[in-house]
């Protein structure tokens, strides 16, 4: 039975990808060692770092003076890599989920921390608008896309303090003016490659501006001058992260990954409009095209394990819902096909049929 893969990280990526990273750990390049074994100052592997990290500028367009980086840790430890390196005395936060949770937590070690917003009082079904940003702060930190409970910011704030955001889980989806941002991370896990290599796009002249002393591998200075070679990279991650690249790239580019995305969504989201037997769980207007959320509707709730098993049954993959708000979450990430979501879509109108 084929399976169709909904998993919120780590998640799908490009057939070809995984086939080719496959291949790189049995032979890099016909040189008669694997990927896994060559030294990562080798011309083999220093090829792949300067490949990924071009193609990284280019399809973002990424202006100059901005620097890629790949390290480890995961988005986990850039919570507390962007206040280390850009908190003086104060940073404002957008509460929108978990994540932005997790990141408030670890600035509150460097500094006052404001949070200028929050949706938690509708479990964060939605993204706050109508907030004032502190002109004094030394950033303003964002979640694009709140992986757990499905809403998302597509549009490039306009921000009158230094911009930085996570976007783990949304990257390469849609076009991003990254002159906007200050600092762009997120783990690789669900857009761009297998866990182990978290993506960093800084803006350099911004660096080396707080008083404090910054241990060296955690001063984004030592990763920048040194092409994310100060210490061994993750080598294997990166060289998926560029078939990634390279993938997108053939594809159409970022424009077109984001009329996948839209198409995506707008088929499942349809759906879940149409179909009694469930209801959407973001605000409308601020619904994820990256995770999408749903739940059983109130008088068919007994039937939310049935569905369960019954998708399962038909090669659902990983649509459990997160603890935190139960029911289902497809995850739409640009490799996800169009035939993933219809099949799902088709598993939804057959249980409704006979239900």
């Amino acid at each position: 039975m084929k399976k169709f893969n909904f998993n919120a990280g780590p998640s799908v990526l490009p057939r070809e990808v995984i086939e080719q990273t496959a291949q790189a750990v049995l032979d890099l390049n016909g040189i008669g060692l694997s990927l896994l074994e060559i030294s990562h100052r080798s011309k083999e592997f220093q090829a792949v770092m300067d490949e990924a990290v071009a193609l990284f500028k280019e399809l973002l367009d990424i202006p100059e003076g901005y620097s890629v980086l790949f390290l480890g840790g995961g988005a986990s430890t850039q919570f507390c890599m962007v206040p280390y390196n850009f908190l003086e005395k104060k940073a404002a936060y957008l509460n929108t989920g978990t994540w932005a949770n997790k990141a408030m937590k670890e600035a509150k070690n460097f500094g006052e921390v404001v949070e200028v917003a929050s949706s938690k009082d509708k479990i964060y079904s939605y993204i706050p608008k109508d907030y004032v940003i502190p002109t004094d702060a030394d950033y303003f930190h964002i979640t694009t896309n709140n992986t757990i409970y499905g809403t998302e910011i597509r549009k490039d704030l306009d921000c009158p303090v230094p911009l930085i955001a996570d976007m783990s889980s949304d990257i390469f989806s849609r076009p991003v003016d990254v002159s906007k941002y200050t600092c762009i991370y997120g783990g690789a896990q669900k857009n761009l490659a297998p866990s182990g290599v978290t993506f960093v796009i800084v803006k350099n002249d911004a660096l080396g501006k707080v008083s404090r002393t910054i241990p060296t591998m955690l001063d984004y200075r030592t990763h920048a001058d040194n092409g994310s070679m100060f210490n061994t990279p993750p080598v294997l991650p990166i060289y998926s992260a560029m078939c990634t690249l390279r993938w997108i790239k053939e594809q159409g580019g970022v424009k077109e990954m984001q009329r996948r995305a839209v198409e995506r969504a707008e088929l499942l989201y349809g759906e879940i409009d149409r179909n009694p037997l469930f209801r959407g769980t973001a605000a409308v207007e601020d619904r994820s095209y990256m995770n999408i959320d749903f739940v059983m509707a109130d008088e068919y709730k007994e039937l939310e394990a049935d569905f369960m098993a019954y998708a399962v049954s038909k090669g659902m993959v990983g649509i459990k819902g997160h603890r935190s708000i139960g029911g289902f979450r497809a995850s739409c990430y640009n490799a996800l096909s169009l035939e993933a979501v219809q099949e799902l879509v088709n598993c939804m109108r057959e249980f409704e049929k006979n239900h």
